[in-house]
């Protein structure tokens, strides 16, 4: 019996992440998931294994190296062979150019980007002996342009955006699908909810994201044969300026 596939989701929020740990549990994977605090993490693994799921929570930090070493050895080990990994860490913050600390420039970065890194390299590990796999990078508005108040956060967008597309290069000839999608607008969250009500408010005129259709292109992204593969595309809703 051929053992089930694990989808690996760093940074499983309460919206796009979680979402899409559920979309890929319904299919059949077995979630893993993974936040600074595992406890915050009890309410989507309850929900995916009510609706007939399987899921694993991990409290880990993607910026330290051993932590994410030792958590892709550990789900390997003990729970089976990660097929899709997806970095979702968000690091967005605004500070004008005067007001960014050296600390808060560098935090951003590892969350952002050098965390993806980590997971990237240590995914790739075990992907290439099986040759085959998804890795797909979470990408933003940022990772097109640099906004007044977002040095920090383009420019480890940027450099996502960048890692992905060097990982894509080296690693699609060798079977293993690489993507960036990048979500151009706000998305339905509590946070848009409680500090954007007036964006909040387009949510009855689809004005923002749904996290669930953001999932159903990750989906769809993995599905793809790879004879028409997709390296990076665009998500935004229909009133987006862009």
């Amino acid at each position: 019996m051929e053992q089930k596939k694990v989808i690996l989701v760093i940074g499983a929020g309460d919206a796009t992440g979680g979402a899409i740990a559920r979309r890929f549990a319904r299919e059949g994977y077995i979630a893993c998931v993974t936040r600074r605090s595992e406890d915050k993490l009890q309410p989507l693994v309850e929900q995916i294994r009510a609706e007939g799921g399987v899921a694993y929570a991990f409290g880990s930090d993607a910026r330290k190296e051993e932590e994410m070493v030792a958590l892709i050895e550990k789900i390997e080990r003990d729970i089976g062979p990660i097929d899709v990994a997806v970095f979702n860490i968000g690091a967005n913050v605004r500070f004008s150019i005067t007001e960014t600390t050296s600390r808060v420039y560098q935090k951003v970065w590892e969350m952002a980007c050098f965390g993806g890194f980590l997971m990237g390299r240590e995914v790739t590990k075990v992907m290439l002996p099986r040759g085959r796999g998804t890795i797909i990078f979470t990408g933003a508005t940022a990772s097109l342009r640099g906004r007044e108040g977002f040095a920090a956060f383009a420019g480890a967008k940027h450099a996502l955006r960048a890692l992905a597309q060097s990982m894509a290069r080296e690693l699609w000839p060798k079977g293993i699908h690489v993507a960036h999608p990048i979500i151009d607008g706000a998305i339905d969250t509590e946070f848009i909810r409680t500090n954007a009500p007036e964006k909040y408010a387009q949510k009855d005129i689809d004005g923002i994201l749904n996290p669930d259709h953001i999932a159903e292109t990750y989906w769809q992204i993995h599905q793809q044969p790879r004879d028409a593969w997709t390296h990076e595309t665009e998500l935004r809703p229909w009133n987006e300026p862009w």
